[in-house]
């Protein structure tokens, strides 16, 4: 289980970029671009992308795709100057063009843009476009065959979460069975308002939902007694079943766990904090340690949203953690406390390397200077920041208040695709080690 200490592959080189006021009004592009691409292209804003493209890191663009519509030609002044600084640094440009007029396409044509696109993107069109820059010479524009849709079309479910069938048909009815060995994966924010438990509970559903075929069972378990809000982002009544297993822990088995939670859209497990504001005394490390281990007997991964206190059961998490995350942000306080934590553990002799840092609200790669604020954060704490997730804005708000997981209310946030990324690796990962104990 161990393996899945190792989270982040080497960062792939980025070969293109998407350069848009705002890339969530293309969304196909986004999708057309992680068909064509995997995770080697970035996303600029028409300001970073002037920057950006200042920068020697520019160097390794084979191209840009300008996605532009109808808000923009009174823009165009700024685009232009986008065009002429890649042309200069010989980066090919491809114009995505939604609902623009025929005089504000006709002029950014002839600044140079190797090729042109509608939005919304035909099937195959961005696919033969970005085949067109990559020659070394140019060509003309052949008409898309025939076959080129369906190769887009074939391709498309995997970076498109697939429909998934009604969980009754697939499984039977879950009961407590006591016939697995699930990975705990403690989730503990560092300093307030880093967004703990946001990333918990959009990491849990991503597990539960991350296979068609072959779903883990996933549960997720608020232990934060006093502020929890998985119930919140999850839009979750909170029962009074979980206070009276917390009151007899001792005399509690898996079925009273399971009684205990609730499902979210028939997927996902969760044991919501109490109704009621308690103390996080109220149960005791042997106590936490039985409902872990009840969890671990009955689902293939647990995931805990811990409070942001230490406290004496603290151990008993740790001590059962197959991997522990500890969030945090690029600033003082985040620092400040990642010290005191891992002197504390140092002092008590527990085990501080199960601690995996993810910085939340991390700088865009364009944003060199904050990227050059991180490694030296990381350098001076000692430690390795294994997993950095960007900002994804108002959306995330939106999403925890009205109760859903990003990939139903947000699926193109990036915030959303770094998480389900890391979901997949944190699966891929115990898949194969599994595999290997057999």
């Amino acid at each position: 289980m161990t393996s899945v200490a190792n989270l982040q592959p080497e960062p792939a080189p980025i070969l293109a970029c998407t350069i848009s006021r705002d890339v969530q009004n293309f969304e196909l592009l986004i999708d057309d671009m992680e068909i064509e691409l995997g995770e080697s292209w970035g996303d600029l804003g028409f300001d970073d992308a002037l920057i950006f493209l200042g920068q020697p890191e520019a160097a390794t663009l084979e191209f840009v795709a300008i996605a532009v519509n109808a808000e923009d030609e009174a823009d165009l002044s700024r685009i232009t100057e986008i065009i002429r600084k890649a042309k200069a640094n010989s980066i090919k440009v491809i114009l995505i063009a939604d609902q623009v007029g025929p005089i504000a396409l006709h002029q950014l044509l002839r600044l140079g843009a190797e090729d042109f696109v509608p939005y919304p993107l035909p099937d195959g069109a961005l696919h033969d476009a970005i085949a067109r820059v990559r020659q070394p010479a140019p060509v003309v524009a052949p008409e898309p065959e025939p076959a080129a849709a369906p190769a887009v079309a074939q391709a498309a479910p995997a970076a498109i979460a697939p429909i998934e069938e009604p969980y009754a048909e697939k499984h039977p009815e879950f009961k407590a069975k006591g016939d697995r060995d699930g990975v705990v994966l403690p989730v503990h924010g560092l300093a307030g308002g880093c967004g703990a438990s946001t990333f918990a509970s959009n990491l849990a559903w991503e597990l539960a939902t991350i296979s068609k075929t072959d779903a883990p069972r996933v549960c997720l378990i608020d232990f934060d007694f006093q502020y929890g809000s998985a119930a919140t982002y999850l839009d979750l009544p909170r029962k009074e079943a979980v206070f009276d297993l917390l009151s007899d822990t001792a005399n509690a088995d898996s079925d009273a766990l399971l009684a205990a939670m609730l499902t979210f859209n028939d997927k996902l497990h969760v044991l919501t904090a109490p109704s009621d504001m308690l103390p996080l005394d109220i149960v005791g490390p042997e106590e936490i340690g039985r409902i872990i281990d009840m969890a671990r007997a009955n689902f293939d991964f647990v995931i805990i949203d811990m409070p942001r206190t230490i406290v004496a059961w603290t151990e008993t998490v740790l001590s059962r953690a197959h991997v522990y995350f500890a969030l945090i942000e690029l600033d003082l306080r985040s620092a400040q406390n990642v010290l005191r934590l891992v002197r504390a553990l140092k002092a008590e002799g527990l085990p501080h390397e199960k601690l995996r840092y993810v910085l939340n609200r991390a700088p865009k790669f364009t944003d060199l200077s904050a990227k050059s604020r991180v490694k030296r954060m990381a350098e001076s704490l000692d430690i390795a920041i294994e997993v950095q997730l960007p900002d994804g804005g108002a959306q995330i708000t939106q999403a925890n208040d009205h109760g859903l997981p990003l990939s139903e209310n947000a699926s193109k946030n990036p915030l959303r695709r770094e998480i389900q990324k890391l979901a997949k690796s944190v699966f891929d990962l115990n898949k194969a080690a599994e595999t290997g104990k057999r």
